[in-house]
């Protein structure tokens, strides 16, 4: 398969299990990652879903971290092991992250859906420092075509001439990134899906957003309410024993709704049946 000035070829992988092929320039020898472009399957682009959080074993239950709860969730059922930066091929940027990979799901492309592959991303900063390692994985997910990216990134015909350093900085397209991540303004237990809009107050969303300069990403909010006490607390407050039986229940329904937009639904029509089913 020839695309533009590229040029197909099959490649061990980003992990030997994903089945995906590089392709490359003819006048460049740097490797690129495309989804596979097999006819028989209608796979949609591949998506990169992050889940927020606090790192150490002190915020593990703590409210702020919901979001690294749900892609736990995420993981288990899809068979993913989540591992540190040290194993991701090709990779030199920031470390302080761990991150699997999931192909598409076999049963939902033999039954003729649009299923998608996952990348999922858990950031091991700081909630407020999210975006310092989402933003590059996304660029780097982007230059290799594992994520599509916006059409206005691509370069023309015979732009890419000159070796490496021609090479663009590949802007991920927003609608194949998702963060899931806790929000105040929602009742406990509550979820919204939308496809983009602010960061609410939320700063590890304020530091994505600032960092992929766009706030045009889907997203998964989980409720975790307001208290009397100030919000910094709240946050880092811990899940009480019945309220983390609870939190269970919503994990789970988080978890099917990601799984139903990875499995070929559209983000609009998962939505709408959702949030039917929440409201």
């Amino acid at each position: 398969m020839a695309l533009g000035s590229y040029t197909a070829k099959r490649a061990p992988g980003l992990a030997s299990r994903f089945p995906f092929r590089f392709f490359e320039t003819r006048s460049l020898s740097s490797l690129l990652w495309i989804d596979p472009m097999d006819s028989s399957k209608a796979q949609s682009p591949a998506r990169l879903i992050v889940g927020l959080g606090n790192p150490g074993k002190e915020y593990e239950w703590t409210r702020h971290n919901v979001g690294f709860h749900v892609l736990d969730r995420l993981a288990e059922k899809r068979g993913v092991l989540f591992r540190g930066p040290s194993r991701l091929e090709g990779w030199d940027g920031p470390r302080g992250f761990e991150w699997g990979e999931a192909p598409a799901n076999a049963d939902a492309l033999e039954a003729g859906r649009p299923a998608s592959a996952s990348f999922l991303l858990k950031p091991g900063t700081y909630m407020n420092r999210s975006g310092d390692i989402v933003a590059p994985i996304a660029r780097w997910l982007a230059r290799r075509s594992f994520l599509d990216v916006r059409p206005a990134a691509l370069p023309a015909e015979g732009e890419i001439d000159s070796g490496p350093s021609a090479l663009p900085d590949f802007e991920p397209d927003p609608a194949s990134i998702l963060v899931v991540y806790d929000d105040m303004d929602l009742e406990p237990g509550r979820l919204r899906l939308r496809p983009h809009g602010g960061h609410g107050g939320q700063n590890g969303m304020r530091s994505i957003m600032d960092r992929l300069q766009t706030r045009d990403f889907p997203r998964l909010r989980v409720g975790i309410g307001r208290a009397g006490t100030d919000a910094a607390r709240h946050v880092l407050s811990p899940f009480s024993p019945a309220e983390r039986e609870d939190l269970e229940i919503t994990i789970a329904e988080a978890v099917e709704s990601l799984e139903a937009w990875l499995d070929g639904e559209t983000f609009a029509d998962v939505m709408t049946r959702f949030h039917s089913r929440w409201n």
